[in-house]
């Protein structure tokens, strides 16, 4: 798991051992929080960094799906090229409530705690 922008991906595929975790954080752009997947390939001994939505995503045409990644990889990308493909981690709800209720209460300032006593 590596986090990046208040984002948590995992990585789900790692072919000829294309995925390094310093290269992305460098590479990582906020264009990219909106993707539930990000492939990387590298060419030339560089890392290029692409998007891709969920196939369930309704909004998104055909070749912004991850479905697409087979034709991305052979039209766009190098022969045989290491590559490496990471997906959002959506935070579970549970957690979410939980970290919600257990955050830091605000300060109440004195005025207030005075009306509440009075009350």
């Amino acid at each position: 798991m590596i986090q990046i922008q208040g984002n948590t991906y995992e990585v789900v595929e790692d072919v000829r051992n294309g995925w390094s975790e310093e290269a992305f954080k460098e590479r990582y752009s906020d264009i990219l929080n909106k993707y539930d997947y990000i492939v990387g390939d590298w060419g030339y001994e560089q890392l290029r960094l692409k998007g891709f939505f969920d196939n369930k995503h309704r909004k998104s045409s055909a070749d912004a799906k991850i479905g697409f990644l087979h034709e991305y990889l052979y039209e766009y990308c190098n022969f045989g090229c290491a590559y490496f493909v990471v997906k959002k981690v959506k935070e579970p709800k549970e957690l979410k409530e939980y970290k919600e209720e257990n955050s830091a209460p605000e300060e109440v300032s004195s005025e207030e705690k005075n009306s509440e006593q009075e009350a």
